[in-house]
């Protein structure tokens, strides 16, 4: 019967004393007003023939693509970040605002050529938050210049918004932060598993990177001043569930992320990992409920197939779910399962 060892890490927030201490990128401040139409970049849409720009396109989670499901009007496109709009312009319609780090850190990755991701030109800032790395991602960008090994402070500038990218114009430009959760340090290997491109930007690439609620985290701060980033991640709503069996050895990713463990159960045989809708993982339990094969074990019951809710990781309707072929290559980062490179 496997065992967890490290019954100690069970660590909770209250051993920790940095006070998380966050800023805006940009000057644009309008998120702490009652006016976000000004803080969020709108998208363009097109829905049952309406033709409309909603600013609630720049905002994190499901907040694109919709359509109509018995009547109800879904939205089911995921947006990883959120898109802050620029306040300042030149005479031809350029943005001029300054993009500064959200946090203390370092800067781990920049990527300087455009056409290698659809975050065009972007930056990646290291952050140590509770004994764990947490990353904000800066993307859009029209020129860099921090350069990686760089220590920033809240404020640092990293370089001036702009608008490259897939899909941006000139008139939509904005920066798109994430504040995120690193997968895996061997994504290399998840990447070739699964995909037949060339990896440019090697842990730091987007699809590594699963992004919380950046906005919600900055007004819950504001509302809160101590609120401890493990408090916000294991407060977040859970949408479902999955139970894996346990290893010898815990999860690299609870390792990295220990304040995600949720109790200490000496006779454990497998892990219930609990996932928000958006993808990114909430918390681990450790669980005596043997299993052989990863299973949903449980779900937020919905009248909208799970698909839809979230981001084509489940399938099936209330109760009755399962893992998708993308669910399962989701899990499989988190848990390490793929040959890795040497």
């Amino acid at each position: 019967m496997a065992k967890f060892p490290f019954l100690c890490m069970a660590l909770t927030g209250a051993l920790y004393a940095e006070r998380l201490e966050l800023v805006l990128p940009t000057e644009n401040h309008h998120l702490f007003s009652e006016t976000p139409d000004k803080f969020y970049m709108y998208v363009d849409r097109t829905f049952e023939g309406e033709v409309t720009k909603p600013w609630e396109g720049g905002a994190f989670g499901y907040t694109r693509s919709p359509i109509r499901i018995d009547g109800q009007v879904v939205m089911t496109r995921f947006h990883e970040g959120i898109d802050i709009a620029p306040v300042k312009r030149d005479k031809a319609g350029n943005p001029l605002d300054l993009v500064m780090s959200i946090a203390k850190g370092k800067v781990v990755h920049t990527a300087d050529i455009a056409g290698r991701s659809n975050y065009g030109k972007y930056v990646v800032v290291c952050h140590e938050w509770e004994n764990s790395k947490v990353f904000s991602l800066y993307a859009h960008l029209a020129e860099i210049t921090a350069r990686a090994g760089d220590s920033v402070n809240p404020g640092s500038v990293l370089g001036r918004m702009g608008y490259t990218g897939a899909g941006l114009n000139r008139t939509r430009a904005h920066v798109h932060l994430e504040i995120a959760l690193m997968m895996s340090e061997n994504y290399e290997g998840w990447h070739r598993t699964h995909f037949g491109s060339k990896n440019y930007h090697g842990n730091f690439n987007g699809m590594n990177l699963a992004g919380i609620d950046v906005a919600a985290l900055f007004l819950e701060l504001r509302a809160k001043p101590d609120l401890k980033f493990s408090e916000f991640i294991l407060s977040r709503r859970v949408q479902f569930k999955v139970l894996v069996p346990a290893v010898e050895a815990m999860p690299d990713f609870l390792v990295r992320h220990p304040w995600m463990r949720r109790g200490v159960v000496p006779d454990a045989v497998s892990w219930e990992i609990a996932f928000a809708a958006t993808g990114h993982a909430i918390s681990f339990t450790p669980s005596i409920r043997p299993i052989s094969q990863a299973a949903v074990s449980h779900i937020r019951p919905s009248e909208i197939p799970q698909r839809w809710l979230t981001r084509g990781l489940l399938t099936g309707e209330g109760n009755n779910s399962s893992l998708s072929n993308g669910g399962k290559q989701m899990l499989a980062l988190v848990l390490d399962d793929f040959p890795k490179v040497e």
